[in-house]
């Protein structure tokens, strides 16, 4: 996803969640230095802990609307 400041961001979909909605992992380096920080700060925005094992250090979070999600997050965490 390619944000409103031209910095891109990966995310992987994965299987939404027993509603319905869409979810996506982002890699804890692309929040925060550390994976504590990364889960503490998206936390915020309503991410979690992804304990997927082929995924190490995920943070998942479900949202229609990925621009402003990320964006939102992003912010908090002084990486945009």
């Amino acid at each position: 996803v390619t944000l409103s400041n031209g910095k891109t961001v990966t995310l992987h979909q994965v299987t939404n969640n027993v509603y319905g909605n869409p979810r996506y992992v982002i890699h804890f380096l692309d929040v925060a230095d550390t994976y504590e920080e990364a889960l503490k700060l998206s936390r915020k925005i309503g991410g979690k802990k992804y304990t997927a094992k082929w995924f190490g250090g995920g943070i998942v979070f479900s949202s229609y609307t990925l621009e402003p999600t990320l964006e939102k997050l992003l912010t908090h965490a002084g990486k945009l």
